[in-house]
């Protein structure tokens, strides 16, 4: 077995956790690949960092599991690097809520050896594709989580056209809108106001941020349903963020987003579901009285 180890640099916490995988799988038959980023913070912070024989230095790699330790964001960052190379993605928790990232520190052993013996669940998950109209190389137009359309500066509000299958469907007066997966329904869209959705229902999140007319709600759709965008600003420019990886666009270009070709696999404990996630995070049935 190969595990490729991605993870958080900005939280020293990394140092202790990767000394104990390194401890657990070094007498077993898995190769461990860091990355390269990784492997040189864990050298330079700690006096037992074995050497390496091959790094992850570009997204040409192979491997049976990969391990993202950090926060859901490190996730989503470990998530791009996979792709569509069909590698299942354990989250292990160092940030702070972890939808994704549900692995907490005291499971650590208990992950290990569900890994060790190959009793890992796997559920896929959906992504999306981002394409501007000028065709331009977006480097990975795909998001688990959501397409944020923001205000480039402190100007007035956006107005983003959009449409449903090529049909005009509403005109948002807004800070922005943000386009999700069911999985980025706990993401920025949750912040707004947007619905939980379960990661198997098959469907996309239309949220407004701020919106200008009350009457506005969110929206979901099916997720082989098309999105065109097209956003008019008084800066001529807009801000585009695909699972936090943003650029500015101008306004003359225009959005489309649809479902992506292939999945995300997110590998969990057996003894982990998304309800058990839900009640965990949200702290849902818990009773603050006793």
């Amino acid at each position: 077995m190969t595990i490729a180890i991605f993870g958080n640099t900005f939280r020293p916490t990394i140092v202790s956790l990767l000394k104990v995988l390194v401890d657990y799988f070094a007498p077993k038959d898995i190769q461990l690949l860091l990355d390269k980023q990784l492997y040189e913070y864990f050298k330079a912070n700690s006096d037992c960092c074995p050497d390496m024989p091959q790094l992850i230095e570009s997204d040409n790699f192979s491997a049976d599991l990969a391990l993202s330790i950090g926060g859901d964001g490190t996730f989503l960052t470990t998530a791009a690097r996979i792709g569509s190379k069909n590698i299942p993605i354990l989250g292990i928790n160092t940030g702070r809520l972890g939808f994704l990232a549900d692995v907490s520190g005291n499971e650590l052993e208990k992950a290990l050896d569900a890994i060790a013996g190959n009793l890992l669940s796997t559920e896929e998950r959906t992504l999306l594709k981002v394409e501007v109209s000028d065709h331009r190389n977006m480097h990975y137009p795909y998001v688990l989580n959501d397409i944020a359309i923001l205000k480039q500066d402190s100007s007035s509000m956006l107005t983003i056209h959009t449409f449903l299958n090529g049909e005009a469907f509403n005109s948002y007066h807004a800070d922005g809108l943000i386009i999700s997966t069911p999985t980025g329904s706990t993401a920025y869209s949750l912040s707004v106001g947007g619905p939980i959705i379960v990661p198997q229902a098959n469907s996309i999140l239309i949220s407004p941020v701020a919106s200008h007319s009350l009457t506005v709600r969110p929206l979901v759709i099916p997720d082989d349903w098309v999105v065109d965008l097209e956003v008019v600003t008084r800066s001529g420019y807009y801000q585009v963020s695909l699972d936090g990886r943003s650029s500015v666009l101008e306004q003359e270009l225009r959005l489309r987003i649809s479902k992506a070709d292939y999945t995300i696999k997110v590998a969990r404990l057996h003894d982990h579901t998304y309800v058990d996630t839900l009640k965990s995070k949200l702290m849902w049935g818990l009773d603050k009285r006793n």
